[in-house]
Order: C-alpha cells, then sequence, then structure tokens
C-alpha cells in the first residue's frame, strides 16, 4: 500500500469524521483520480514537439499518455477539427497516490520562489486544479534533453461536495497550501 493512501486511511478519515460529522467512513471525502493535461499548441506547425511532449508527460505519470484533439475549428489559430494539440494522462488508485506523494513532497518544493498554493483553484464541488509553469521540477525529467519550456496542469478530483471539504482533505494529505495571515 502507498504511503499517501496508509495515512488516507489512518489520519484523514478520522480527522474528515470529526470535523464534519460523517456517519459512516462511506460517506467521507476521497480522491477520485488524478487527471494531467499538457497543451501543445505548437504542435499545429511542428509534429515532434507533439512527441516529445507525450514522452515527457509519460516519464511524469507513470502511465501511457494519449494525444487530444481539437474538438473544432479556429481559422484564427489555424486549427481544425481533430489536430491533435495536446496529451493527457488519468491516474487512478495506487499510481495516483504514488504520484500525489512525488508532486506533495519533491516536486512542488522544487518550484522556484514557492511560498505554497493558493486555495482559490478549487471549482466549487470539491475538486483542485494546479498549473506549473515548469514542467522540470519532476526528477523524471532531464533538463538537458529538453528542447523548450511546457506547461502542466494537474486536477485532483474529489468525491467532496464543498470545497471545504476539499480543502481539509487535500491538506490534511499533505499538499501545501499558503497561509493565511
Amino acid at each position: 500500500m502507498s504511503r499517501l493512501k496508509d495515512k488516507y486511511q489512518q489520519e484523514v478519515i478520522p480527522a474528515l469524521i470529526k470535523e464534519f460529522g460523517y456517519r459512516s467512513t462511506m460517506a467521507v471525502p476521497r480522491i477520485e483520480k488524478v487527471v494531467l493535461n499538457m497543451g501543445l499548441g505548437e504542435a499545429i506547425q511542428n509534429i515532434k514537439v507533439l512527441d516529445a511532449g507525450v514522452g515527457e508527460l509519460t516519464m511524469i505519470a507513470g502511465q501511457k499518455a494519449v494525444v487530444t484533439k481539437a474538438r473544432k475549428s479556429i481559422a484564427s489559430f489555424k486549427l481544425r477539427q481533430g489536430m491533435p494539440i495536446g496529451c493527457m494522462v488519468t491516474l487512478r488508485h495506487t499510481k495516483m497516490y504514488d504520484f500525489l506523494d512525488k508532486l506533495f513532497n519533491a516536486a512542488l518544493p522544487r518550484v522556484r520562489d514557492f511560498r505554497g498554493l493558493s486555495d482559490k483553484g478549487f471549482d466549487g464541488r470539491g475538486n483542485c486544479s494546479i498549473g506549473i509553469k515548469e514542467f522540470i521540477v519532476f526528477s523524471e525529467i532531464d533538463y538537458d534533453k529538453i528542447d523548450k519550456m511546457k506547461g502542466l496542469n494537474i486536477t485532483i478530483v474529489t468525491t467532496a461536495k464543498t470545497d471545504a471539504e476539499g480543502l481539509f482533505l487535500l491538506k490534511n494529505l499533505g499538499m501545501p497550501f499558503k497561509n493565511r495571515a
């Protein structure tokens, strides 16, 4: 069992029950999935950017990345429907907990001038989205082999019904949020 999942079961579930007064452990919010998304708009002109992005996202996630295609045409961007413009990975279960452990304890502290994440990244239903400008904070990426800096979007989907529940869940799991003064 991964370290983060064990912490969730031993410490976070009792804390959530005490804080929000759930009657059953099945009603306690949990993390459903983590979605990693990398938009590669340059792939319209240079398809090799897409291959590099898929390889890098695969190394970060530990699972094969899927190429995403444009849903509709946009003439001003010279984009046609069905053109590949990004890549994504959906992590669940053990890989999800391993990735979150790596994100909280190794990657986020390596971000330049990191003072904690904002708690405004919640969508109203307990799901949290984070944007990372430079994906080189992950130790799997070799700095010498990348050709261009790319951003990375991370969405953590929970079963929490409110942002307060989702924030409490992620804070107790170890996600570094800013301290409000």
